[in-house]
């Protein structure tokens, strides 16, 4: 690690992957440790852009780490310096030392961020209660039952299958990967899905997406244990985190084996835990959420400007398709991109609801109406259950250019 700051109150060091390890001491150093952890949480839970994003913190050692957001500015006016710490106020925190010696520019997204929050005021503690409590809330209806499927063919055109996907179990005793289909119990487990689309050329794509589900089972297994309330408030920080070490791995491979140059994936997982789904996007695979009751909804964005423009309403679903540029990624895992900003999200789930996951080659040959309909009315003579099976079979049949992923959740 390389050290950055070494004060009488706090020593700062930067680690290889760029995270701030922060470790308090000297006076009153529990009291500013609390007050930093408290702040950093309350602005997460209030999505200010502009702060490091809590990864984790240790009461014991009073050490924190966090996302690193820059260098400290050299110059910066004296306006610009006040209009930041007045936004600041408005996601309703005052800083306490509001001057450019706590302002730093994150170069990955052009952005100026503000930190050091060891005695900043948090302006409202009734909003701060209100906000742990709407956190905390208790689910509507309990959810006993899953179902799950999955599927992957290479299609008919491609020589090999650059997708992959992922169905774990998560409990106290550790993972356990899942079959193409089954049906568990939910009390005392969590259960992660995923689809990855690879990209890259020879076989590089095929690794990539392999690289990334491969980082799910060996980052994410330790945050089982965390509270419900503690999981909620962080889950984007905990997919963050993860999709971010996928994406340092994949450059580094390609900035030092010339055969996974520009190698890249897209990822689209969902983490269902006691009748919530956690989801985190980057790319132009997709999860579907299908109510019991209500119209299919695509909960991720297409990272690509053709998606932009049908988000937009400028073009419709056909027009997309059909775009010349429907495939060119604007965000994606590796892939030479500099700036990662994955989507991040939460759904609350009942009985009878179900999820989709699937790579574009499901999306390139069927229609949304279509998708819907096979996921709400699924074959009935199918003994396997294998629903996903069935949707990525009628896609390559309808298409077939490129490889075709589903994952196909149930919940009761």
């Amino acid at each position: 690690m390389h050290e950055a700051k070494n004060t009488q109150r706090a020593v700062v060091r930067i680690g290889f992957d760029g995270r701030v390890h922060k470790t308090f001491r000297g006076p009153d150093a529990e009291k500013r440790f609390a007050n930093e952890v408290r702040v950093l949480k309350y602005l997460e839970r209030r999505n200010c852009p502009f702060v490091p994003r809590l990864l984790e913190y240790d009461p014991q050692t009073l050490k924190i780490v966090t996302t690193n957001c820059g260098s400290i500015v050299q110059h910066i006016s004296d306006e610009k310096s006040q209009q930041l710490f007045e936004e600041l106020e408005r996601y309703g925190v005052r800083h306490d030392d509001p001057y450019p010696r706590n302002i730093t520019y994150r170069p990955s997204d052009g952005q100026f961020c503000i930190i050091d929050f060891e005695f900043a005021e948090i302006l409202d503690p009734d909003a701060e209660d209100l906000e742990q409590d709407e956190v905390a809330a208790p689910d509507a209806t309990p959810i006993h039952y899953i179902q799950w499927s999955g599927c992957t063919d290479r299609g008919k055109v491609r020589p090999n299958n650059e997708d992959a996907f992922l169905a774990m179990l998560l409990d106290k005793h550790g993972i356990r990967y899942l079959g193409k289909t089954g049906e568990s119990h939910v009390e005392d487990a969590d259960f992660i899905f995923a689809v990855s689309d690879g990209m890259g050329g020879e076989r590089s794509g095929e690794f990539a997406s392999r690289i990334a589900i491969s980082r799910i089972t060996s980052l994410l297994p330790g945050k089982f244990f965390l509270s419900d309330l503690q999981f909620a408030a962080y889950s984007s920080t905990i997919l963050g985190e993860l999709f971010a070490r996928i994406h340092h791995d994949m450059l580094e491979l390609g900035r030092y084996d010339p055969a996974c140059r520009n190698m890249g994936a897209t990822l689209t997982l969902a983490w269902f835990r006691r009748g919530r789904v956690f989801f985190g996007h980057v790319g132009d695979s997709r999860l579907y959420y299908v109510p019991a009751e209500g119209a299919m909804e695509q909960l991720t964005m297409d990272h690509t400007h053709v998606g932009w423009l049908r988000r937009q309403g400028k073009i419709n679903e056909r027009e997309a398709r059909y775009h010349p540029r429907k495939n060119v990624l604007s965000q994606a895992l590796g892939a030479g991109h500099q700036y990662l900003k994955p989507q991040f999200g939460m759904v609350q789930c009942q009985p009878g609801d179900k999820f989709l996951l699937c790579t574009d080659g499901v999306i390139e040959g069927l229609w949304d109406r279509a998708l819907e309909e096979m996921v709400r009315h699924p074959p009935s003579n199918d003994p396997d259950w294998n629903h996903a099976a069935h949707i990525v079979r009628a896609a390559v049949a309808e298409c077939g250019r490129d490889n075709a992923t589903a994952v196909l959740v149930g919940v009761r």
